[in-house]
C-alpha cells in the first residue's frame, strides 16, 4: 500500500480544485488535573487464557502522560504490563495496591470496578 493510501483523508478521494490541500486537524488533548480524573480499576480475564490482569481505565489526557503513569504503576507493583488503547494493563491482581498508589498520587475519584 502506498503512503498516500495510508493517510486518513476522511473520505476525500479527489478534488477538481487545483489549489486544494487537505488540512489534517490535530486534536489538542490536555491532561485533566489528577483530582478531576475518573479512573476505574478492574480485574480482567477475558481473552487472556484465564490469566488475570489489572486494568486501569478512564484516563483523559495525552498518551505521554498515560505512559508515564503506567510506568510508575508497573515499577511500584513490580510487575510487567503495557499501555494500550487508553488503558493501563498490569499483569496479575493488584487492584488494592494500585488503588492506594493512585489515591496517594492525587487521583481522588479513583474506584474499584467490577465484582
Amino acid at each position: 500500500m502506498s503512503k498516500k493510501n495510508k493517510r486518513d483523508n476522511q473520505g476525500f478521494v479527489f478534488s477538481t480544485d487545483p489549489d486544494f490541500s487537505f488540512n489534517y486537524e490535530e486534536e489538542d488533548v490536555d491532561t485533566l488535573p489528577t483530582d478531576q480524573q475518573v479512573l476505574r480499576i478492574l480485574l480482567d480475564r477475558k481473552q487472556r487464557k484465564g490469566k488475570e490482569v489489572t486494568l486501569v481505565t478512564g484516563f483523559e489526557g495525552t498518551e505521554d502522560d498515560l505512559k508515564e503513569l503506567g510506568k510508575m504503576l508497573k515499577s511500584k507493583c513490580g510487575v510487567g504490563g503495557s499501555v494500550k488503547d487508553g488503558e493501563i494493563l498490569l499483569q496479575g491482581d493488584h487492584r488494592d495496591k494500585v488503588l492506594n498508589l493512585l489515591l496517594e498520587k492525587g487521583y481522588s475519584k479513583t474506584k474499584k470496578s467490577g465484582g
